[in-house]
């Protein structure tokens, strides 16, 4: 879980503003909690939920704002980061981060769509990660959201919760798409050689 962890803490993001914000179940009780988010129309989820060895909520943050861009540099600051030209390289990093995240707020207003999209990057690089660790994951959507938000306090820590991952070793016997195929496009379709 250690590896899984940093995983997720190491994940790539644009100008390193890592929106994001991770709560891992690996107790019984924990689980339950996330299990809260499979109810009614998302209840298939459940089993898979309570059944994990570990469960991750992946949640985005809702705003870049200054506060969160003073706390990453002062971070990037601490860990050495500009150590060859310290005031050059933070008002680079920080400049940076305040164009990028104040052209998605102000001019395109796609902030939460870019941050959301920066969450879905770390989910790609975790997933891939867990797989090498072989261990299988399985990241569902199928969750209240709301629910989880609530649950946890997200939304009054600044984040709101995206998709859920489950971990674990698959039971190959009730794994029925396990035991199927892979389906996939032809490769001449998805990508052109130039």
């Amino acid at each position: 879980m250690e590896t899984l962890e940093n995983l997720l803490r190491f994940s790539p993001s644009s100008t390193n503003l890592q929106p994001w914000h991770f709560i891992v179940a690996g107790t019984d009780e924990g689980k339950e909690r996330v299990a809260k988010a499979a109810q009614e129309r998302f209840a298939f989820n459940a089993k898979a939920i309570r059944d994990a060895s570990h469960v991750v909520v992946f949640a985005s943050l809702i705003d870049a704002s200054a506060e969160h861009i003073a706390r990453i540099t002062a971070q990037e600051e601490a860990d050495g980061r500009f150590a060859a030209d310290p005031e050059g390289m933070k008002a680079r990093a920080n400049g940076g981060r305040i164009t990028f995240s104040g052209i998605h707020k102000f001019d395109t207003r796609d902030q939460q769509h870019w941050l959301d999209k920066q969450v879905y990057l770390n989910l790609g690089q975790f997933l891939l990660g867990a797989a090498t660790l072989g261990i299988d994951a399985t990241p569902m959507e199928g969750i209240d959201t709301r629910l989880l938000d609530i649950e946890f306090g997200l939304r009054d820590k600044g984040f709101t919760s995206l998709f859920v991952v489950a971990l674990g070793y698959a039971d190959k016997d009730a794994d029925y798409n396990g035991r199927l195929p892979k389906s996939r496009l032809p490769i001449e379709t998805i990508i052109t050689r130039v």
